[in-house]
């Protein structure tokens, strides 16, 4: 099933089918990108952030990989939706998308107008992504960097093409997340499971010394993509944030979770095998999110891709 998925991807890509629904120093260096493979480039403009399905239906993911962070919010019913963040490398297809959320606009502040692409949104919140300062992108009638896959039901299937969006990455001085990544820390304790739950979503993070990274497991079975990878991350993230009741609810009357992501609070840091129990701060919503040890050390996060997991800190 997952290699027909990607050979029909493959496929709608080449055939170019559309979808008719509607300076800072980070610490990385020349050559340590997050992602590892390539030296840290100011190409100008932002980065791409795309609203990704997490729903068993939605799995295997496309692209998930090429992400140089990915973000797990808390939605409705308990579940939980991905953002992914490009700003190395835009691979072919990423998907399926889904909807934007009021927790996104705060969070995506950090960036200099990035460009969002989702699959639509609440009516009443639309006007607010519209004066935000971004891009945004759901798709339209017009447009031809989304496409449907029909190889999984309605609202499993629509993908985004990132190169119809933006010509080129950024690099990685889009990056402005406030995250630095270097050596490790002295400190922390050897770990080999982290365990995240949400009411209906389960996240697993074990660390493989055979890959020096973190094995992503999503309600109890490994994570991967059609083009039969495992989902890999280098740092991972809990980081414990007060959430509360968005002012947007669906027709059912379930109010949406709105993460506060400015702040400060706790946080545990998982690299190289050890968990590191930290602090974070976000000031304003145009910073990024800084992590520091106990003896108020910035916390270095390892070369690779980042997951940042919100968990509820209360």
């Amino acid at each position: 099933m997952t290699g027909l998925l990607a050979a029909t991807l493959a496929a709608s890509l080449a055939a170019g089918c559309t979808t008719s629904d509607g300076p800072r120093d980070d610490g990385r260096g020349r050559s340590s990108s997050p992602a590892g493979d390539g030296e840290s480039r100011a190409k100008g403009g932002s980065v791409l952030a795309v609203k990704i399905d997490n729903s068993r239906n939605a799995r295997p993911h496309t692209g998930l990989n090429e992400a140089d962070i990915v973000y797990v919010e808390p939605v409705e019913g308990g579940l939980s939706r991905l953002m992914a963040v490009y700003a190395q490398k835009l691979p072919k297809a990423v998907g399926p998308v889904r909807s934007a959320r009021e927790t996104d606009l705060e969070l995506l502040r950090q960036f200099d107008r990035p460009t969002l692409a989702f699959s639509g949104a609440q009516g009443k919140l639309l006007p607010k992504i519209d004066q935000a300062p971004l891009k945004a992108e759901p798709p339209g009638k017009a447009s031809t960097a989304y496409f449907r896959s029909k190889m999984r039901p309605s609202p499993h299937n629509l993908y985004l093409r990132p190169s119809r969006l933006m010509a080129e990455p950024p690099g990685t001085a889009a990056l402005t997340t406030g995250f630095r990544f270097g050596s490790a820390p002295a400190g922390g304790k050897p770990i080999t499971t982290q365990k995240v739950t949400y009411d209906a979503a389960r996240y697993t993070f074990t660390w493989s010394r055979s890959q020096g990274r973190w094995v992503v497991g999503m309600d109890g079975k490994a994570a991967g993509t059609t083009d039969g990878k495992r989902v890999m991350a280098g740092t991972v993230v809990v980081q414990y944030v007060k959430v509360r009741k968005s002012t947007f609810h669906d027709k059912l009357g379930h109010y949406t979770p709105y993460t506060e992501t400015v702040g400060s609070g706790k946080a545990r840091v998982l690299r190289d095998g050890r968990a590191y129990d930290v602090k974070w701060k976000r000031a304003k919503a145009t910073d990024g999110t800084t992590f520091t040890t106990n003896s108020g050390k910035r916390m270095n996060f390892q070369h690779g891709q980042v997951w940042v997991v919100f968990a509820n800190a209360s």
